[in-house]
C-alpha cells in the first residue's frame, strides 16, 4: 500500500514547549487513521502541520507527493490535493450552503458557475443535504453546518481529508450524523486521518489508530488495539473513557 502521508521525525515547539517529539507515521492510500490521546498531546497539531498551517523544526513530511517540510512548498498546490474540516464550520454567514461550497471551485480551480452549482448539488447529495443547498448557515443545526463544511472540502476532490475534532462542539444527536457521513466517505475509499474522542467510532471505522502522548507516538495498530493496549498509558486513556 503506498503512502499517501509520511511523517518521520518531525519536532514542533511553541516558545519552550515541544509539542511535537520525534513523530513518525504513515497512512496508505484508502486508509482511516484516527489520532487520539489526551488535550496537549500534539495530535491537532501534528494534524495542522500535515496541511501546512504550521510549520516544523525538524524532520520530513510527505504528503499525496508533496514534501511539505521543504520551504519551497506550493502551499496552493498542497491544498488542491489536501481537504481540511475544523471544529468551527468557518462557513460565510451571507451565502448559501450551496455557495459556500461553490466558491473555492470557482476561484481555484476556475470551474463556470454552471459546473461549479452542479457539483455543489453533487456533494450535499453526498452528506444528505441537497434539500439544504438554498439555506443559510443560520437556518442550519449545528450539524448540518459541520456536514456543509465537510461537503464544501469533498467539491474540490481531494486525495486526502483531515478532520480535527468536528464532532467535539455537537451533541449525540448531530454528532451521529457527521459520522455517518465520515463513516461512508471511509466506504467510499477515502484517504482520512481524524482527529477525534469518538472511541466507538474509532473502533469501528479506523484501519488504523495513532495513540500520541506527550508529543510522542506512544502506540499505533488495528482499531482493535484499543480493546487490548500495550502500554500503561492508553489503558488509563481507553479506561478513563475519553
Amino acid at each position: 500500500m503506498s503512502a499517501v502521508v509520511s511523517l518521520s521525525n518531525v519536532h514542533k515547539s511553541f516558545g519552550a514547549v515541544k509539542v511535537l517529539d520525534g513523530v513518525s507515521f504513515e497512512v496508505g492510500r484508502g486508509e482511516v487513521a484516527a489520532v487520539i490521546g489526551q488535550s496537549g498531546s500534539g495530535k491537532s497539531t501534528a494534524l495542522r502541520c500535515i496541511n501546512a498551517l504550521e510549520t516544523i523544526e525538524d524532520g520530513t513530511i510527505s504528503v499525496c507527493g508533496h514534501a511539505v517540510h521543504d520551504r519551497k512548498l506550493d502551499k496552493r498546490e498542497l491544498r488542491r490535493d489536501v481537504g481540511i474540516v475544523f471544529q468551527s464550520y468557518n462557513l460565510f454567514p451571507h451565502l448559501t450552503a450551496e455557495q459556500n461550497i461553490m466558491l473555492a471551485p470557482t476561484c481555484v480551480k476556475s470551474l463556470s458557475k454552471a459546473k461549479a452549482r452542479e457539483l455543489a448539488r453533487e456533494v450535499l447529495a453526498r452528506v444528505g443535504l441537497e434539500a439544504k443547498a438554498d439555506h443559510y448557515p443560520e437556518q442550519l443545526s449545528g450539524g448540518q453546518q459541520q456536514r456543509v463544511a465537510i461537503a464544501r472540502s469533498l467539491a474540490m476532490q481531494p486525495k486526502l481529508m483531515l478532520f480535527d475534532e468536528v464532532t467535539s462542539a455537537l451533541d449525540p444527536q448531530l454528532t451521529g450524523e457527521v459520522l455517518k457521513v465520515m463513516e461512508d466517505l471511509a466506504r467510499g475509499g477515502m484517504t482520512m486521518i481524524l482527529v477525534t474522542h469518538e472511541m466507538a467510532f474509532a473502533r469501528k471505522v479506523a484501519s488504523k489508530v495513532i495513540y500520541m502522548h506527550k508529543g510522542k507516538v506512544w502506540e499505533t495498530g488495528p482499531g482493535a488495539m484499543l480493546e487490548n493496549p500495550q502500554t500503561e498509558e492508553l489503558k488509563a486513556f481507553v479506561g478513563s473513557g475519553l
